[in-house]
């Protein structure tokens, strides 16, 4: 008869798994063997506690998604790699969640301080709460919206949000040293990417990017989404700065005329990832969105299939669209799926043949990356593609090739 395995065996077994997948750094891999993620996750069995997923601790009712909840562990090592914190480091966390992260970063930080701050007073218990019972009432934990920061302990080596930001505060800025690193989800033309930034002065430059998923902050507004059809099956997501009818849209997919269908020159093996197509498009046409489609939608048939249902690039412009679609044609045994366009309305060609232009440009390139710059709002921005947002800035460069960049 097996022994049930220990939380201690739990956890060496999560973050072994993790090794698999992605080398972290030694103090990441330390902290995260030694704290206790059981011990923030009150009241849930120990085989979930350190299963690599997301774990909801507060509903949002009436919103799809919640309004707090524990990060996957491998995102969360991800993160604290591209955070790069050293040992007498002053960090700054946004989002205090459940309080393991802020233990984690105790541990890294174990000759600086850490401070994390969240809006919500039930989280911000719940943190302070669980951080005591394991040992780290060292660590500062504020009830305070997190776009202020918390100037009391600045200036920090090191910012990190574990919340979606759409735009950047000005209260951030003054509250990083020059040199000092900034991690966080960042929103922008649909797509969410944990971006690694050094400031530079009045600029923060990108040494890193990695796809991930995070609840947006409470209090900024920026990105808007639409219902596409009656039954709200069908939706867009776009910015406030992008020219987007949804009325239009939605009309153009009643007509129920068949999608233009245009394929690319690039094939994907079945575990390759594509995101960079969306990178790459977001460098230089603002008619970049992300259509998302239930499987209500899809079982209806109310359009071709999308690459991925839940979150597709999509270039928006009048009452026409083009989404990315995967089409299985098994002509290499390796390789079996062609990228392409799928498009509706008037402009249905041209926006297919733009798409089509995007994923090719990032298929005779992908090692190429991408790599942003912010500045502040009322600051001369750097030379590229210039997104303008509220507070901040961001300009986007493709550079070719790994050497280039991130």
């Amino acid at each position: 008869m097996s022994k049930t395995p220990t939380a201690d065996q739990l956890r060496n077994r999560l973050v072994d798994e993790i090794l698999t997948e992605r080398r972290v750094p030694a103090t990441v891999e330390r902290a995260m063997r030694t704290v206790p993620r059981d011990a923030f996750l009150p009241g849930l069995d120990l085989e979930n506690a350190y299963t690599d997923q997301a774990v909801t601790i507060k509903d949002n009712p009436g919103k799809p998604l919640p309004l707090s909840c524990a990060s996957v562990p491998s995102v969360v090592a991800v993160m604290l790699e591209q955070l790069d914190a050293r040992a007498a480091d002053d960090v700054l966390e946004i989002g205090a969640g459940t309080g393991y992260n802020a233990a984690l970063l105790a541990e890294i930080a174990n000759h600086g301080s850490v401070t994390t701050v969240d809006i919500d007073p039930d989280v911000a218990l719940h943190a302070r709460t669980r951080l005591n019972a394991a040992g780290y009432e060292h660590v500062t934990v504020i009830e305070r919206d997190g776009l202020l920061g918390a100037p009391e302990n600045a200036p920090y080596d090191r910012i990190i949000a574990t919340v979606g930001i759409w735009d950047i505060p000005a209260a951030w800025w003054d509250q990083l040293k020059d040199g000092g690193r900034l991690v966080l989800p960042l929103r922008w033309r649909g797509q969410t990417q944990s971006v690694a930034l050094t400031r530079r002065g009045d600029q923060l430059v990108s040494d890193g990017m990695e796809l991930c998923g995070f609840v947006p902050i409470v209090g900024q507004n920026g990105e808007k989404t639409s219902p596409l059809d009656a039954d709200d099956t069908i939706r867009v997501h776009y910015d406030e700065d992008q020219d987007v009818d949804p009325e239009a849209l939605a009309a153009t997919l009643r007509a129920g005329k068949p999608a233009l269908e245009l394929p690319s020159a690039q094939i994907i093996g079945g575990e390759e990832p594509f995101d960079g197509v969306w990178l790459r498009a977001t460098a230089g046409d603002d008619r970049v969105c992300r259509l998302e489609v239930t499987p209500r939608a899809l079982e209806q048939e109310l359009l071709r299939k999308p690459a991925m249902p839940v979150r597709s690039p999509v270039l928006v412009e009048g009452n026409s669209l083009a989404y990315l679609t995967v089409t299985r044609e098994d002509a290499e045994a390796e390789r079996p799926f062609r990228l392409g366009a799928a498009a509706y309305g008037p402009q249905a060609e041209e926006l297919a043949r733009d798409l089509v232009a995007h994923i090719d440009a990032w298929g005779s390139d992908r090692s190429a990356v991408l790599r942003m710059t912010v500045t502040p709002a009322g600051h001369v921005p750097a030379a590229g593609h210039v997104i303008s947002k509220p507070e901040s800035r961001i300009t986007l460069t493709w550079c070719r090739g790994q050497a280039a960049g991130a």
